[in-house]
């Protein structure tokens, strides 16, 4: 399963970068395979790519996911206990006086700062809360931040005000539990603590003689609580194997109990090792059942709304999966779509539905020849869920268990 995050879009005078992309390899397994497009969750549902790749997998997110925190926080390597309440962290940039609820927020990722080691290395050696706590560098801007104790609730709000020009937020209980009004005292006194650490610490304060963005501030979202999610051995009684340089994704497959393949260069971004992936993900064929690619700088490009850099990172993807169209395809089951739609012109995802191919011995091949929002609608798959694509691949390839007699 390749999985181009954000692939697609809403037209921009009839074009978007995937219709405007030379993508002969693309094009090749779309003229072989049959089409569709893909409500990742359901119609009119925008889907995050946490909830998007958990459907995909055949996971329903309405009954496992409770937050992007834990996700997040096992992709960066934090070994989840139940109960956990987890964060995704953003590095991002405030100025202003007063403690770190007076200040403004100017820039929510540091400007993509990326060395964030000594920063993480400095909060968990001086910073002491009243339960214990773990933060983890993610890919990036991005961290994990894992709180542990008896007395925690996931009830509260972020601290991330989520655009810029807007004071950080103060964490505040959703109910009216001494849960939940303990645990928003410990993430405000969580962010004034390490707001102190960063400001000082000589990685920003070289960063602003430089005319560089501080990374000031710790920016909480997506808070949720570690639960039991069936692994996809359990579930499938397949092996998994997961290559994707974004934290978000490595999460999902740590959660599900796959291995998560290193790649040298693999980064998560725009300048990641495209060609290694690919190989790499060839070889897992051979040790594993199930193997996910996964590709997140198209839905970067969508976000900063850049639909040239989008349309060329997209070729540039095509380019090197020339070698998939060498497998043998009745021995291998090929799926290439995206999690969501990331629209430059909207800059965030919508609930647009996804291109999505199937390639494997059987398939009844239809007429599309282009992989495209414009051309995918006419094939044989016509419109289907996220959640039904993986138990279409399994019928495929004679994995699916008969219903009824």
């Amino acid at each position: 399963m390749i999985i181009i995050d954000g692939v697609s879009d809403r037209p921009i005078d009839g074009k978007t970068p995937l219709s405007e992309a030379y993508t002969p390899n693309m094009d090749k397994i779309a003229s072989l395979g049959i089409n569709g497009i893909m409500d990742t969750i359901a119609p009119g549902i925008r889907p995050g790519s946490d909830t998007g790749h958990l459907a995909l997998l055949g996971y329903d997110p309405f009954k496992y996911y409770t937050g992007r925190g834990p996700i997040e926080a096992a992709g960066a390597g934090i070994e989840l206990q139940p109960g956990d309440i987890a964060f995704r962290v953003n590095f991002g940039t405030v100025e202003g006086n007063g403690n770190v609820f007076d200040k403004i927020v100017i820039d929510r990722r540091a400007g993509r700062i990326n060395e964030t080691q000594p920063l993480v290395n400095a909060i968990m050696q001086n910073v002491k809360l009243d339960v214990d706590f773990i933060l983890a560098k993610g890919s990036g801007h991005r961290a994990a931040l894992v709180l542990r104790g008896n007395k925690l609730s996931d009830k509260i709000t972020d601290t991330d005000p989520k655009v810029i020009g807007k004071k950080v937020k103060k964490c505040r209980p959703l109910e009216d539990d001494e849960k939940a009004r303990f645990t928003a005292e410990i993430v405000n006194d969580f962010m004034e603590k390490t707001h102190r650490i960063l400001e000082n610490h000589p990685l920003n304060k070289e960063r602003g003689k430089k005319g560089l963005l501080k990374a000031n501030v710790l920016l909480l979202r997506g808070v949720g609580k570690a639960v039991h999610i069936p692994t996809f051995r359990e579930k499938y009684d397949m092996s998994l194997a997961v290559i994707s340089g974004t934290t978000l994704i490595r999460g999902i497959g740590k959660i599900l109990g796959g291995d998560l393949i290193d790649v040298k260069g693999m980064t998560g971004s725009k300048n990641t090792n495209i060609k290694g992936k690919v190989e790499a993900a060839i070889r897992c064929l051979d040790k594993y059942d199930f193997v996910l690619l996964h590709f997140k700088a198209p839905d970067e490009f969508g976000h900063d709304g850049d639909f040239n850099g989008k349309k060329e990172f997209i070729e540039r993807i095509d380019r090197e999966l020339e070698p998939i169209l060498n497998l043998d395809f009745s021995r291998i089951c090929l799926i290439l779509t995206g999690d969501h739609s990331t629209p430059v012109m909207v800059k965030e995802h919508t609930a647009d539905p996804v291109p999505v191919i199937i390639l494997h011995e059987g398939v009844r091949v239809d007429e599309v020849k282009r992989f495209s929002e414009f051309e995918a609608y006419k094939g044989g798959l016509c419109r289907i869920h996220g959640m039904d694509l993986t138990n279409i691949a399994l019928d495929l390839i004679d994995r699916a268990k008969k219903f009824g007699a």
